[in-house]
């Protein structure tokens, strides 16, 4: 099965996005958006610059926990992890990432 984006609308009204790989996990999570159109463009944004590992930002939680954050060409914070037990889980989110996103389905939750 293949990874798809879920839009939704949370708690506040703010639009936001979940890339969930073909095994349901989340494996990237967006802010939120006044806009739809902008969650839009958001997901876009992930689709590119997934494909470019110099855009994934590799961290260390204070918590010794392992995360990362997807930036865009001006270093924009597109989308973030969980938090991952070990550097090499993280990793492979990341290689999920840049696997799923390109040919993502969306699932508008919102409509």
């Amino acid at each position: 099965m293949a990874g798809k984006f879920e839009v939704y609308k949370d708690k506040k009204g703010e639009t936001r996005f979940r890339l969930k790989s073909g095994n349901g996990q989340i494996i990237l999570a967006s802010e939120g958006y006044k806009r739809k159109a902008s969650c839009m463009n958001g997901i876009e944004s992930v689709r590119k610059n997934s494909q470019s590992d110099d855009r994934f930002e590799r961290k260390e939680t204070k918590s010794k926990k392992w995360m990362f954050n997807l930036r865009a060409r001006n270093g924009q914070v597109i989308g973030t992890s969980e938090t991952y037990e070990s550097a090499k889980s993280r990793d492979n989110g990341i290689a999920s990432v840049a696997k799923n996103a390109p040919g993502a389905k969306v699932d508008d939750q919102t409509a």
